[in-house]
């Protein structure tokens, strides 16, 4: 199969470029030929605001790109990750016009919430949710500027009113069933709209006792840094070991029982994840589907998370997990309590979360459940 991936990468790398490139690479060891459309957001450093806005809205140096590439490929189908800002909805657009069907993975909810995490004030918000987000302008809630939140907002109704969402894309992937009730409460249509979460290899045993607790991910309000900065504070005995870097790291500084690591090539992530007893997220918005959690699944890693949207769906209690109430530091400190005194339980939860990932997340499902959506998407728009 001929397929065209494209990605709109992030300043700062995050799981969702990480996402991207094992499923090129995933494609690729299955004999298909794939070809990378990318464009990166340092390119914003060199526009100016009118040119960024407009570009956001519809950028005709997408279209042209993808016009000319999707005419000499002629490719059977298109999938795409990110297109905000710069690739832009035109993207769609040009794939119609050439004929291909788009296949789009939503890895974050901004087609339902300007601000992308239905977060404001530190709490969930659904104020847009099923309606003009104009109170994400009134908020700022989109890096903190109406201009630019106002950007955003114009963006999503203007391709709600155009039908982009509607008539120009054949399937899109929700990560979990939680995310695929948020998308169609948006406006997506239903009966386009499939469930299908990550996928990483096996990680062996490391052959040793598990010891202590490990947080894996971006050092930021909304993954609940706060939440596990005060559960530590209440019980004075806990550590855990954290990977991973970002604004709120001085929040974790200098606090008796963390270990901080700063950000770590993936080797030596998995090898944290075969010696921790569990991984802890706390977090304080909907996740889509954390690739640390089927990361963790992978490597047999119990993982205590926060009982909020789709993390209550991935992480079955007791079975391949803790869940406690999202945003409650006692209970949370409790969990990790339980989890350093009962190893053979968290023994029998990390084979529960072992048998998750062969299940349903291995890469040889991952790369099946990805050709049936296509061939669902070559019908769909053959129909159309």
């Amino acid at each position: 199969m001929k397929i065209v991936v494209a990605h709109n990468a992030y300043q700062r790398r995050g799981g969702e470029d990480a996402v991207v490139d094992s499923e090129l690479q995933l494609l690729r060891e299955h004999g298909h030929e794939v070809h990378a459309y990318q464009r990166h957001n340092d390119e914003l450093g060199d526009l100016n605001r009118a040119s960024a806005a407009l570009g956001t809205l519809w950028s005709r140096r997408t279209a042209r790109e993808l016009r000319e590439l999707l005419g000499d490929l002629r490719p059977d189908v298109l999938h795409a990750h990110n297109t905000f800002p710069l690739i832009s909805p035109s993207l769609y657009w040009a794939a119609a016009k050439a004929g291909v069907p788009v296949v789009q993975t939503v890895h974050n909810y901004r087609l339902a919430c300007p601000q992308a995490m239905f977060l404001r004030d530190g709490r969930v918000c659904e104020d847009c949710l099923g309606h003009v987000p104009w109170r994400a302008v009134q908020h700022a809630c989109y890096r903190g500027s109406r201009a630019q939140s106002a950007v955003t907002v114009g963006m999503l109704q203007l391709h709600r009113t155009l039908g982009t969402w509607r008539d120009k894309v054949a399937r899109w992937i929700a990560l979990s069933s939680f995310s695929r009730d948020k998308l169609v409460q948006a406006g997506l249509p239903a009966s386009r709209i499939v469930v299908e979460g990550h996928a990483v290899d096996a990680v062996p045993e490391a052959g040793e006792p598990r010891r202590g607790l490990l947080f894996v991910g971006r050092l930021s309000p909304e993954k609940g840094i706060g939440v596990l900065a005060r559960a530590l504070a209440l019980s004075g005995e806990l550590e855990i070991d954290v990977i991973g870097d970002g604004p709120e790291r001085a929040r974790l500084a200098g606090q008796p029982g963390v270990r901080l690591h700063g950000e770590l090539p993936p080797p030596l992530v998995r090898r944290a994840m075969q010696r921790a007893r569990a991984l802890v997220l706390p977090s304080i918005v909907y996740e889509q589907f954390p690739r640390t959690l089927v990361e963790a699944f992978a490597a047999g890693l119990p993982v205590i998370a926060s009982d909020l949207g789709a993390l209550g769906e991935l992480v079955q209690e007791g079975r391949s997990g803790l869940l406690f109430p999202a945003g409650d530091p006692r209970a949370l400190a409790e969990r990790m309590r339980w989890a350093l005194t009962h190893g053979s339980e968290m023994a029998a939860l990390g084979e529960g979360a072992r048998r998750v990932h062969a299940e349903r997340h291995t890469p040889q499902q991952h790369h099946a459940a990805l050709l049936r959506i296509y061939g669902e998407s070559i019908q769909e728009t053959r129909r159309d």
